[in-house]
């Protein structure tokens, strides 16, 4: 979660302070029915941090997980060995199910899977994912690469329900992580735009 303080600083869930003047565009991507997004470009040695956000993604199969993995070879390949741990909050439309959970089978210990972030997900037409993925010092050749997502979902099933997700893990390589995937677990990513900023040093 985000907000702006005195008009200059954003905060992303405690974990650091950003100046607004060092978050740096640099590409986007919109699905059109597409099988998978990959950013193949732009996440190199030039920043410590890169920032994606999730905007109105759309699944194209009832039920379907938005996953992510990366690569060390420019997306030649995706699997790279990762351990990640998974919590939800999850609320009813009817006002049932207010729970917050640890979900063991939605985390991964030394998997080459795709790591969910969005869980059975919904088609119905005014049903999205929004959310964001924070990736620490992917060019680093001597440290693992420790990455943070949360993703706020329309989940699936009836009543409908709120779903706020929220991962972390690492790649455990020492190889640099130079290109991501995203893609649903089945059917296509229907629609949605998902951006790709540096986080500069101060």
């Amino acid at each position: 979660m985000a907000f702006i303080s005195n008009g200059t600083t954003i905060l992303d869930a405690g974990a650091f302070s950003v100046g607004l003047g060092n978050l740096i565009f640099i590409s986007e991507q919109t699905a059109s029915a597409s099988a998978s997004i990959e950013f193949t470009t732009g996440i190199d040695s030039t920043y410590p941090i890169y920032k994606f956000e999730f905007i109105d993604i759309h699944a194209g199969s009832e039920g379907a997980n938005f996953e992510f993995q990366g690569s060390t070879d420019g997306g030649s390949s995706y699997g790279v060995t990762l351990t990640s741990t998974f919590f939800r909050a999850v609320h009813g439309e009817d006002g049932s199910s207010g729970t917050v959970s640890y979900e063991t089978d939605k985390d991964l210990a030394q998997s080459t899977s795709f790591q969910r972030i969005g869980h059975s997900m919904s088609t119905n037409s005014k049903a999205c994912l929004v959310g964001t993925l924070f990736l620490f010092n992917p060019s680093s050749t001597t440290f693992v690469k420790h990455f943070m997502a949360r993703g706020s979902v329309n989940y699936a099933y009836t009543p409908g329900y709120e779903f706020d997700a929220n991962v972390a893990g690492y790649f455990n390589t020492t190889s640099a992580v130079n290109a991501i995937q995203f893609k649903m677990s089945s059917g296509n990513i229907d629609s949605g735009t998902i951006k790709l900023y540096g986080i500069k040093d101060s």
